[in-house]
């Protein structure tokens, strides 16, 4: 059984895992979309085996959304802004996925501006990943929040506060890793259940959890 909808981080070089992202193309009705993700960002110049990835999924239909730093809000708006036309014009993306983003009300200017930037360039999809749930502000500006990114152990004794009832759970998002094995499934239902429409579950561990496909995904393309 399915259980909400997958955005999937895929950290991995084409070169280095083809097999996976020829996989992701395979599944798109099981995908919320792909994070793309060169170098922290789009990169210092074009990689063609990101932009080829970036159009296989493109054209299977899935939206494909350009990894961000926004270092808790202390990168300046236009370096931000310049590594989002990169990701654009080099790979197409049609959302954005804006990282280590800020959980204060304070800085939701800065959040704000960023997002209607965004949007003034084309970009569809604004994805806010603060890891937690933030100031509820941020629901205004995001059409993803990111409101849980960590481990299998912690997110057992996570919940969600009550202002976010107050929106539909396709604007959430939970992304857990350290699932031990067999657990996916119900860490699947646990985010949904937690109004979380989206989610990814990896087992992965260590400094990129984020290395290899879902069991979700795996699954859906044998």
């Amino acid at each position: 059984m399915t259980h909400g909808r997958l955005l999937v981080p895929l950290y991995v070089h084409p070169a280095v895992d083809p097999a996976a992202w020829q996989a992701l193309t395979r599944v798109p009705s099981r995908l919320y979309g792909v994070v793309l993700n060169v170098a922290d960002g789009p990169g210092a110049t074009r990689d063609p085996a990101f932009a080829a990835a970036a159009g296989a999924l493109r054209a299977a239909g899935i939206r494909v959304l350009g990894y961000l730093d926004t270092a808790y809000g202390t990168r300046p708006h236009q370096t931000v802004l310049t590594e989002l036309r990169h990701h654009v014009s080099w790979y197409g993306t049609d959302g954005v996925f804006l990282d280590q983003a800020s959980a204060e009300a304070g800085l939701l200017p800065y959040y704000r501006v960023l997002g209607d930037e965004a949007r003034d360039h084309g970009v569809g999809t604004v994805a806010l990943n603060p890891g937690m749930h933030p100031d509820s502000g941020y629901a205004s500006i995001a059409d993803l929040l990111v409101t849980f990114e960590g481990n299998w152990q912690t997110y057992l004794t996570s919940a969600a506060p009550f202002w976010t009832a107050a929106h539909p759970s396709a604007r959430f998002c939970h992304l857990i890793h350290g699932v031990p094995d067999g657990l996916c499934d119900l860490a699947a239902r646990t985010a949904r259940i937690r109004r979380a429409g989206v989610h990814c579950a990896v087992p992965g561990e260590g400094a990129n959890p984020w290395a290899a496909l879902p069991p979700a995904v795996r699954r859906g393309t044998t």
